[in-house]
């Protein structure tokens, strides 16, 4: 079972807005969407008494349950979930530092990784795509295409014709790009393969 931590603030809000909401026994569910890349991106949700999934974790935090489905689970590994009200925000706000890719490390692996926020994930932006760093080992690149890119019938011709170019222009240390994507498993490609 995943070790997920609620501060006192974050309880005390949930119980607030389901009372104020007239939701008795209502429970939360923690969904974390984008799990294993560099941008996870988590939603929660309430879960009415009764309705728990059956592959659910459920997480009894004492006022309340946290609900976690199985996809989830694998990210959630010390998470906390806390209640911000402050003059720059308000709102929950999710830390689950198991949820996305360890980032590489190394002047030259920082090179790669200014080259994909600055240059190129901006261009792939435009069709909901993004370009993550894995590893940089012996002058390779190893990449991971995010988003519409995944699965994208041109995700070939935008690794040879735009990724690769532009990070040799760039990074020159760099001799060799690898697509480690697994494409057959991409959900909304810009163009279908």
């Amino acid at each position: 079972m995943p070790r997920i931590t609620l501060t006192e603030a974050a309880k005390k809000r949930f119980i607030e807005v389901t009372t104020a909401e007239e939701r008795p026994g209502h429970g939360l569910r923690l969904i974390v969407r984008n799990g294993g890349t560099s941008r996870p991106d988590f939603a929660l949700n309430f879960v009415e008494p009764g309705s728990a999934a059956e592959d659910d974790t459920v997480i009894d935090v004492g006022e309340f349950n946290v609900y976690v489905d199985a996809e989830s689970a694998k990210y959630v590994e010390g998470a906390s979930v806390d209640f911000i009200d402050n003059l720059q925000e308000s709102g929950f706000k999710v830390d689950a530092p198991n949820a996305g890719l360890p980032r590489p490390t190394g002047p030259l692996a920082e090179a790669v990784m200014k080259v994909l926020d600055e240059k190129i994930n901006p261009a792939v932006a435009s069709h909901g795509g993004h370009v993550d760093l894995v590893a940089v080992e012996n002058e390779t690149a190893y990449l991971r295409f995010g988003g519409g890119c995944q699965g994208c019938g041109m995700a070939a011709a935008t690794l040879k014709n735009g990724v690769e170019k532009t990070l040799f222009a760039e990074v020159p240390e760099i001799k060799a790009v690898m697509d480690v994507t697994d494409h057959a498993s991409g959900k909304n490609p810009y163009y279908e393969a």
